[in-house]
């Protein structure tokens, strides 16, 4: 099993782009379906939590994921899988990287990888919202959500409010309106 978690976290972050995030569709499709180390629920749980700890949401989920499977071996080897790749990588690419930064070529495959990423991040965004229960019917519940979403994002983009702030006032509204 120990060997499992690090092929399998060693593999998700071999193929991974665009940090975090974007990898929470790679960790779900392996965790949830392939191996189905967990469910959906208990997966967004560990996604939550990973989000909420301290440093990168993949690495967190990583331990998280070990640790439940295995123990502290879990956690350790999960995590040394998860960012083995990142670290052969960048030390290969940085190499040189120094060297093709210039090329058209190089700045092209930047721009197309950005959208993908951004697709990636969406697409985790919704499978978070769909595996929460936030968009399965319109209720009550649902509006007031997206409710929060939406001036969360406006305070964000509109407003520049620090997002601590905002994340402190959306917890303060979420006790005022399901605690």
């Amino acid at each position: 099993m120990v060997w499992q978690l690090f092929i399998t976290f060693f593999k998700i972050g071999f193929v991974s782009f665009g940090g975090g995030y974007a990898m929470i569709p790679l960790i779900q499709a392996e965790v949830v379906e392939r191996h189905g180390w967990m469910t959906s629920q208990a997966f967004t749980d560990v996604i939550a939590v990973a989000g909420m700890s301290p440093g990168p949401i993949a690495t967190n989920s990583a331990i998280f994921i070990g640790y439940q499977q295995v123990g502290i071996m879990g956690a350790i080897v999960s995590a040394f899988g998860m960012v083995l790749p990142s670290l052969m990588i960048i030390l290969t690419i940085g190499a040189i990287f120094y060297k093709i930064q210039k090329s058209h070529l190089v700045k092209s495959a930047f721009y197309g990888l950005r959208s993908i990423i951004t697709g990636l991040i969406i697409y985790a965004a919704i499978l978070f919202a769909v595996n929460n229960g936030l968009v399965s019917s319109i209720s009550w519940h649902t509006i007031s959500l997206l409710l929060i979403f939406g001036l969360s994002l406006l305070a964000l983009i509109r407003f520049r409010i620090h997002p601590v702030y905002v994340i402190l006032i959306s917890g303060l509204v979420g006790v005022a309106l399901y605690g």
